[in-house]
């Protein structure tokens, strides 16, 4: 069964297939790129646009503040109109706004066009939302956690290939390349993936948005899983934020491309991913966030030794991503499970955690590493993965996370 055929079919509860949902990874996987590409850059930009080191980071900031108002404002159009066209619109608009960062010249444009950059990443929330509402209910743990492994793998990705492409022809082609993969990206949704019938919301956009704001208040399980999402972004942003810093300055003097290969050690995360959507389909939610938080807090040590021992450095980026990974399937899981009828509106919440802290993550690494260095970048990241597991402790199972 072709991914046309599966998607043309949804009015019955069938499977999703293989194809289709390896599409739906390749799409996520090259959409979150677009959010993480700067990351291994940031020196190459400040020294480009003569920025202060110290706020170099505001580029990340940028891009996730962009990504917060596409959360809230984009993301939950999935429950009112035809997905396949949002996703189309979404790819083309994208192209336009990378196109936008490699001509930048001046600090203030990049900035902008990193924030227009965010808000049509959010593609990734769409395309996440409409694999769950075709899942299955008893398929849709293992279908969010292959789809978010496509994420993983596009976050890892594009350090690597960033760091790579500059290498060869600068910061600004990174975003040129990306640029013309969205335009094949849309190409490939146009034709192959035909738009599916799919349960609609009656009512207007505002009222749209007016529900949204809701599901904070009605939605336990959204506000339980948004602060483990908000505390482990932070922890997240804090490292890949920040890390590039010691390893491109002596004695390490790192290029971007071997900065880059740090994000394939954290491939571990993108096997978290897929196995923890199996752990929360078989009623080990719970635990596996519990021993996900565990891990995190614990990744700091190793890491800590970095500007020493890149062996340390590497161990501590496996579990980091690993742990990361298990806690945000297993927390989308559980809020799609919430509530079926409001797929993209959920996941548009919940990620609204994720963004902020990304953005808040980003701009205090930087900050602390300018002034302090990087064993004060890994006390703040200690700090808020042990947050975020005292937090766990602190909250009583419920019967959706038992």
């Amino acid at each position: 069964m072709n991914a046309q055929t599966e998607l043309n079919d949804t009015a019955r509860p069938a499977t999703l297939s293989r194809l289709t949902t390896w599409l739906f990874s390749v799409a996520c996987a090259l959409a979150v790129a677009n959010v993480y590409f700067a990351q291994p850059l940031l020196d190459a930009m400040a020294r480009s646009l003569d920025v202060e080191p110290g706020i170099i980071g505001l580029v990340v900031t940028a891009t996730q503040i962009g990504y917060a108002v596409g959360l809230f404002f984009i993301v939950p159009l999935g429950d009112l109109i035809d997905r396949k066209a949002l996703i189309m619109t979404q790819l083309l608009l994208s192209a336009s706004a990378l196109m936008a960062v490699g001509l930048a010249q001046h600090w203030w444009v990049l900035l902008g066009a990193m924030v227009l950059n965010g808000l049509m990443a959010v593609v990734v929330q769409v395309i996440v939302a409409y694999a769950a509402a075709l899942a299955t209910p008893a398929q849709r743990g293992q279908v969010v956690g292959t789809v978010t492994s496509g994420v993983v793998l596009g976050i890892l990705l594009a350090r690597f290939t960033s760091g790579l492409i500059a290498d060869l022809a600068g910061w600004r082609a990174v975003y040129f390349v990306s640029s013309g993969l969205m335009l094949a990206m849309a190409f490939i949704v146009w034709r192959t993936i035909a738009a599916a019938s799919q349960p609609r919301r009656q009512g207007s956009y505002r009222s749209l948005i007016g529900s949204m704001l809701e599901l904070f208040t009605t939605e336990p399980v959204l506000r339980r899983r948004g602060v483990f999402a908000l505390l482990i972004f932070a922890a997240f942003s804090v490292l890949w934020t920040a890390m590039v810093l010691p390893l491109s300055k002596p004695p390490l003097s790192l290029s971007h491309t071997q900065v880059g290969l740090f994000g394939l050690a954290g491939i571990a995360g993108a096997l978290a991913a897929s196995r923890a959507g199996r752990w929360a389909d078989q009623g080990f939610a719970r635990r596996t966030t519990g021993v996900g938080l565990a891990v995190l807090a614990l990744s700091w040590l190793p890491m800590a030794f970095a500007e020493t021992s890149l062996l340390w450095l590497i161990v501590g980026v496996i579990l980091l991503d690993f742990a990361v990974q298990a806690v945000h399937v297993t927390n989308q899981s559980l809020i799609f499970a919430a509530r079926p009828d409001a797929q993209s509106r959920l996941v548009g919440a919940y990620m609204c955690f994720y963004s902020a802290g990304s953005a808040l993550g980003a701009a205090a690494a930087t900050w602390v590493y300018a002034r302090w260095g990087w064993p004060a970048v890994c006390l703040l990241g200690a700090a808020i993965s042990f947050t975020a597991l005292l937090v766990w402790r602190l909250t009583p199972g419920s019967p959706a996370t038992r």
